[in-house]
């Protein structure tokens, strides 16, 4: 069965549809207006920050967070019309997120965040730059797996709720913004500082979060020229992500192969290193940590054994051809090859007829 996308270089459409949601997601605001009912959105499935000034649509965690905080929390603490002034915005943001998940799934992780863009550009440059590359091992995913899920769980739910009881600070009512790489890293990408300012003049949680984020910030930017990355994988929305990942339209299929356990190179290829999608196959290969961004495909050198299938309907299909031609730019591993032209030996007239 012929894919959607046969012909087409996959890393190229992926890199295309970067490139133009860091625009909408960093700049867009300069085209849609800025903040509230202007934004595109305010349940992207992606790291689109709410502090950068001129984006175009962001990211779920931020209402979530907020209605926690204002809404959820207070409303328990009041016991008032729980039910209008609680539940119904949380069930619609909530709502809005899993109406977008069901189109798209994980790829907003690989294709549409836009700390998920910056992190892979810079391992790139750590590539051209000659630094030596980091994977993570099999051993340290089983305890570095766990670490997104109790971010999720603490930070973007119990602490705003808590604020909301009354029973944390104030400074907790948003406090995963605080620690977000993102606040940071797309605040700098339209020229503005403020963000890496410490806050001060609150409470001692308050410049706790903050003194953390920028140590996350600068450790993320730092650690990406040598590993693929490492932020998404302790990322709250991969988590969120994950959570319904088998009843997206968009999602990863892998064949039984014999040749499989001998190969191994479609893991070496991840970006987050999944060992599974070596190793399984079916349901089981499509893990909480994949991100759909394709490579997996992109490198199986056999026809048809890893696909990103749209529904019923194969998007991309990984193909021996394609596997070749792919390469012959790029190892799996990341590294961009140099291709040399040769140049024709001058001729020597002297003796010439």
């Amino acid at each position: 069965m012929k894919s959607i996308l046969s012909g087409l270089s996959l890393g190229r459409v992926r890199l295309s549809v970067q490139l133009l949601m860091l625009l909408l997601t960093v700049w867009g605001a300069n085209l849609v207006g800025y903040y509230a009912a202007e934004k595109i959105s305010t349940a992207l499935p992606a790291l689109s920050c709410a502090y950068d000034t001129q984006n175009g649509g962001y990211c779920a965690l931020v209402p979530l967070q907020h209605q926690l905080d204002h809404q959820v929390g207070a409303a328990l603490a009041r016991a008032q019309q729980v039910a209008l002034q609680t539940f119904l915005p949380l069930l619609l943001t909530l709502g809005s997120f899993l109406l977008a998940y069901l189109l798209l799934g994980k790829a907003f992780c690989a294709w549409v965040c836009p700390l998920g863009t910056v992190q892979e550009w810079l391992y790139r440059l750590g590539r051209k730059l000659g630094l030596a590359r980091r994977t993570v091992a099999p051993t340290r995913l089983r305890w570095l797996r766990p670490v997104k899920w109790l971010v999720l769980l603490g930070l973007v739910f119990a602490l705003p709720l808590a604020a909301g009881l009354g029973v944390a600070p104030h400074s907790a009512g948003n406090p995963y913004c605080d620690v977000c790489p993102s606040r940071i890293v797309t605040t700098l990408l339209t020229g503005q500082t403020d963000e890496l300012a410490l806050k001060v003049g609150g409470d001692a949680l308050g410049l706790a979060l903050s003194l953390i984020g920028n140590t996350v910030a600068g450790f993320v930017l730092l650690a990406s020229l040598a590993v693929r990355q490492p932020f998404c994988r302790v990322c709250p929305m991969l988590a969120m992500n994950a959570l319904a990942r088998h009843v997206s339209l968009l999602r990863l299929d892998k064949r039984e192969h014999s040749k499989c356990a001998q190969c191994g190179i479609c893991s070496r290829a991840c970006p987050m290193d999944i060992p599974e999608i070596h190793h399984q196959h079916g349901r089981r290969a499509f893990t909480e940590d994949c991100t759909l961004c394709g490579r997996c495909a992109e490198y199986c050198p056999d026809d048809q054994i890893i696909r990103v299938r749209v529904g019923p309907l194969a998007a991309f299909s990984s193909s021996r051809d394609y596997y070749k031609r792919q390469v012959k730019r790029e190892t799996p591993d990341g590294e961009r090859k140099v291709i040399r032209i040769a140049r024709a030996k001058p001729v020597d007239s002297s003796h010439g007829g």
